[in-house]
């Protein structure tokens, strides 16, 4: 098929019409009416030669073709949106840009106050979407336009993913008041002698303490698993497990617990923070500038 034929905003249905769900959703979303969105994919079938969408209640499921199509689509429009973004400046104080950052609910507390108490002063119809993602997920996303950057771990990603490392945490070791077992300091003979509280998102695997451990060929017993610190710092609170976590999220939520925080008893871990974004927003004027606040948050 000749691209003479399409029509660019048939394209921009398509993406909002299987972002949203439905065609009401899409059209409150791109400011038309129900039937203008209906026609546009009424176009769209009869030059693609399939349905796209299919009903099934209230919702619009894609085809196989559908989303087999969506991948290449978005990262066009994407690649057009970003040519036509460079050659604009980007003026943060009349902005009404949406950003959406991946970051993991432990950095959450600990970014989002200073990163909103200087967007507030300095972009004030600026939006922030902070959102979790499937790290699996975060290269496509960040490479469709879905995710502006995201915060993580270093993380095996390929060349078109940018990545720089922004700031680094120690870990430190969280343990209630009057805990009979723990001092001002926790040797590392008595830190393996108490029960511990491990967080991960995964259902399986080591946390980053126990990789250090197991360099030195040693093993703690962990009695609870779970995916929060908070829920762990409150089980903390009321019990004689121990838990080692970030200590810049540690000192915020342990404010109301009152548990006490120790220092780790060894050099390492550190957990870094690093910054990940697409090669394709390297020049974009909006992307640098989420960067550099970003940036700026964690060097304050």
């Amino acid at each position: 098929m000749h691209l003479s034929r399409i029509d660019l905003n048939l394209l921009v249905v398509l993406d909002t019409v299987y972002t949203e769900g439905g065609i009401t959703r899409a059209a409150e979303k791109l400011h038309l009416t129900q039937p203008a969105i209906s026609h546009a994919l009424g176009r769209l079938r009869r030059l693609l030669q399939d349905e796209l969408f299919e009903r099934d209640g209230r919702a619009m499921v894609p085809t196989p073709f559908a989303r087999n199509l969506i991948g290449p689509v978005r990262r066009s429009l994407r690649s057009l949106e970003i040519t036509l973004n460079e050659i604009e400046s980007f003026d943060p104080g009349k902005s009404e840009k949406c950003f959406a950052i991946g970051v993991r609910d432990s950095l959450e507390s600990t970014l989002l106050p200073p990163l909103m108490a200087h967007v507030s002063e300095t972009a004030p119809n600026v939006e922030i979407n902070a959102i979790q993602i499937d790290r699996r997920d975060m290269e496509s996303e960040l490479a469709s336009g879905t995710l502006d950057a995201a915060l993580d771990v270093l993380l095996p990603v390929s060349d078109a993913v940018r990545h720089a490392r922004i700031a680094g945490d120690r870990m430190v070791i969280v343990a209630r008041k009057n805990h009979p077992s723990v001092r001002s300091r926790l040797s590392l003979e008595n830190y393996l002698k108490l029960e511990h509280i491990l967080v991960s998102s995964r259902r399986s695997g080591p946390g980053l303490e126990d990789v250090e451990l197991s360099r030195l060929g040693l093993q703690r017993r962990v009695r609870l698993r779970c995916q929060h610190y908070f829920a762990a710092c409150r089980v903390v609170s009321q019990t004689n497990f121990i838990l080692t976590m970030p200590e810049r999220y540690a000192r915020v939520a342990n404010e109301q617990f009152g548990n006490r925080i120790l220092p780790f008893p060894l050099e390492k871990p550190t957990l870094d923070v690093h910054l990940y974004w697409h090669s394709n927003v390297d020049n974009e004027p909006a992307n640098k500038w989420l960067r550099k606040q970003l940036r700026s948050t964690f060097e304050g």
